[in-house]
């Protein structure tokens, strides 16, 4: 047939409504959203005729896009996803996994009433962060904390609150880009702060702080560089030391100290990251950091130092545009709670777990998947050592050793075996390095073996 003969020979909307098999979508689904599927697919037959891309179709094949539509649509736009990519705490994936205590307590607030602003014992009114602010101060060594939605809010509270429409001193270094485009300096302005940089990128000295304090300044700020490191000829002041410049001028020292790790882990053989208890104990008087990276909860920004300070905090109005859920709450309690006792928390929180883990223990989970994997026709694959990152600007020197899966196929090229991957049902994320696709064992879970075997069985069978 022609262009002009097919275009004829699209169905009417009323004809395709009458369809039985439609008929019983309709039992299921709006009857706007199968007009919807209907005209965006004949639509899109349309198109195809006239750019000449189909050239033929069947009535059946019509039917068939239509219920594919309605599928798409009714599928959630936030889903699963099976991480492959051995980046931990990877940002576009969801960055870090709750723990099944922090998954329990979400369950449990977000399917009834809860006390999240009630004083069950005095039978008033209470405050939302009281749920975790003593947890957090045990844990910390802290008078005070609070928490709101992530670090950069966590930033710019704290600087509208103790430096708006004065000076904060920070070092030309440490003015990072945080990700997304979002960087300290414009934080800092948007807080109402009025930056001044001190030193230069690779060497800020103590009296380059000294140097620019005067009457209208209002805080010392530290931010830790947690996603890059300069290395070579540099130079940075001392935490004890800034913090005894601001106690001379009564200026307060505020550190951004970004991942926020409450366990030291040159313990278990990773290079020095600091700890939020150690700023703490050199006397900072307020540290920020995020829940959702290293310290393997829920995305928000706690605030922690002198409950003078925090206590105004609290009062500033953002306080109430930045502050966290009832959800969020319960998945920090319950992902807080596992630090009390460290062992368990390394063993329960999925992020310190993956991180600590041997190398051999995921060799022996790569060969288990690897005999879910055999009798394929066209695809083998190989067992081998390679790297995990930790991600989500977290340890960026850090190379932790792991066991991959390298797929090699005799059908399909790499980025054709990825994009597959990428498309299944539950979306499997994979890297690709020379013309190699890589699954990463270390952020693949155990209940995961058999989705990525039944897309391999698929993709066999095509």
């Amino acid at each position: 047939m022609n262009k002009n003969e097919l275009l004829r020979s699209l169905p009417k909307i009323d004809e395709l409504l009458k369809e039985k098999i439609l008929i019983e979508e309709m039992q299921k689904n709006s009857r706007t959203l199968i007009l919807q599927c209907i005209r965006e697919s004949i639509e899109q037959y349309r198109n195809g005729i006239i750019n000449e891309e189909i050239t033929e179709f069947t009535h059946e094949d019509i039917i068939k896009t239509i219920l594919s539509c309605i599928s798409k649509k009714n599928d959630l736009h936030l889903k699963r996803v099976i991480n492959a990519t051995g980046i931990i705490i990877h940002t576009n994936l969801g960055r870090s996994i709750l723990c099944d205590e922090a998954i329990k307590n979400v369950i449990q607030i977000a399917s009834g009433y809860s006390n999240l602003e009630y004083n069950i014992d005095k039978g008033c009114r209470g405050s939302r962060y009281d749920h975790v602010e003593e947890l957090i101060k045990e844990l910390t060594g802290a008078e005070a904390a609070m928490v709101v939605n992530n670090n950069a809010a966590a930033v710019l509270l704290v600087l509208n609150t103790l430096c708006k429409d004065k000076e904060a001193i920070v070092s030309r270094g440490e003015l990072v880009e945080i990700g997304g485009s979002f960087r300290i300096p414009d934080v800092m302005s948007f807080s109402g702060a009025q930056l001044i940089e001190a030193g230069t990128t690779n060497r800020t000295h103590l009296y380059d702080y000294e140097n620019n304090i005067n009457e209208n300044t209002g805080v010392l700020l530290r931010v830790h560089s947690s996603n890059f490191k300069i290395i070579g000829f540099t130079e940075r002041v001392p935490l004890k030391d800034l913090v005894q410049l601001g106690k001379k001028n009564n200026i307060p020292v505020i550190e951004d100290i970004g991942s926020g790790t409450l366990i030291d882990f040159t313990k278990y053989g990773f290079h020095y990251e600091p700890t939020v208890g150690n700023s703490i104990k050199e006397g900072v008087d307020i540290v920020t950091f995020s829940g959702d990276k290293m310290l393997g909860g829920p995305q928000a920004g706690i605030i922690i130092g002198k409950k003078h300070l925090i206590e105004k905090i609290k009062k500033n109005q953002l306080t109430r545009a930045l502050r966290i859920d009832k959800m969020t709450l319960a998945a920090l309690e319950g992902t807080l709670k596992m630090y009390l006792n460290e062992e368990k928390a390394i063993e329960n929180i999925p992020t310190l777990y993956m991180l600590l883990t041997p190398k051999e223990v995921h060799k022996k989970r790569g060969e288990k998947l690897k005999r879910k994997l055999r009798g394929l026709n066209n695809f083998t694959f190989s067992l081998e050592q390679d790297y995990s990152m930790v991600g989500g600007g977290s340890m960026p020197e850090e190379t932790i050793e792991t066991f991959v899966l390298k797929i090699n196929s005799n059908k399909y090229k790499a980025w054709e075996i990825e994009k597959s991957l990428r498309k299944n049902i539950i979306p499997i994320i994979t890297r690709v390095n020379k013309e190699q696709v890589i699954m990463d064992l270390r952020t693949i879970d155990d209940d995961d073996f058999n989705v990525i075997s039944e897309a391999f069985k698929v993709m066999d069978k095509l």
